[in-house]
């Protein structure tokens, strides 16, 4: 991949927020929006970056911005901050009417908010380990949350080189392939530029990392067609919520990775590409 994350950054004023983004691919293609996890230290260039050329070069536009409260985007007020506004937000400011919408875990959760609540703007939704308050989990942990969550949730707190790797590796399947001193680099300097936003959540736990839990009773009125990938051996979010939103959204199929964790999108890159390529130009 020849991309810099320099070639592709960009900035854009919206009412609330400056948000920093990522953009490849020609601006009259159908754009594709690539929202990344909750974690400390994520950015829409560490969660993507082999995601974002590959997936521009058929001719779609890509946008992966950092949200506000993260990467390089502006610091926000968590008492009234909410991800789906500032989404809405960047597509106003970007004059993007309607967009494919790919999340990953906090990102997943929040493009199926906005496709329950903005239905008009969302031409298809693709999610990689989105969570949702799924009752009853019937093989995830049962003394809390899982294992990986429990360990981002040490991070926020404690986000030296140590627990970062900690952090990384619980994220992905095959350590010794992904969870390289590079990511951890991205993810740590991306906190050393803005130690604000690590500080934001800790300070408004639980609300903060995601500030309002969807209504799982309205899965059902998703009308973009969806496509549901997740890792089997994801320790941040159960398989099983792959099924649960397969059943619960009427236009869905799910697509289950074996030997791939939390980040579908970084340990399976090319297969991830093909399918959202696919599915964005064919349904």
């Amino acid at each position: 991949m020849g991309l810099t994350e320099t070639d592709v950054a960009k900035d854009v004023q919206t009412p609330s927020f400056t948000i920093h983004y990522n953009e490849a691919g020609p601006a009259d293609g159908h754009p594709v929006i690539l929202i990344h996890g909750g974690g400390p230290g994520a950015t829409g260039w560490s969660n993507y970056n082999p995601n974002i050329e590959p997936i521009a070069a058929p001719g779609l536009r890509v946008i992966a911005p950092d949200l506000p409260g993260w990467g390089d985007s502006s610091a926000v007020d968590w008492a009234t901050y909410d991800q789906v506004d500032a989404v809405i937000e960047l597509l106003d400011a970007l004059g993007i009417e309607r967009a494919a919408f790919v999340g990953n875990s906090m990102g997943g959760h929040t493009s199926l908010r906005l496709a329950i609540e903005h239905p008009d703007r969302v031409s298809h939704l693709i999610t990689m380990g989105a969570p949702v308050q799924m009752k009853p989990i019937l093989f995830g942990a049962a003394d809390g949350p899982p294992e990986g969550l429990k360990v981002m949730g040490q991070t926020w707190r404690d986000y030296g080189p140590e627990q970062m790797k900690r952090l990384v590796e619980i994220m992905v399947y095959d350590k010794a392939r992904f969870a390289t001193p590079e990511l951890c680099e991205q993810r740590s300097a991306a906190i050393a530029r803005r130690p604000e936003h690590v500080a934001n959540v800790v300070a408004h736990a639980p609300r903060a990392p995601i500030t309002r839990w969807l209504d799982t009773s309205r899965l059902s009125e998703i009308k973009a067609p969806t496509l549901i990938i997740q890792g089997r051996d994801d320790r941040c979010v159960s398989a099983e919520t792959a099924v649960f939103l397969g059943v619960n959204i009427p236009d869905s199929r799910a697509h289950i990775i074996s030997r791939c964790g939390h980040w579908a999108q970084l340990e399976h890159a090319d297969e991830f590409n093909r399918l959202v390529v696919d599915f964005v130009q064919h349904h």
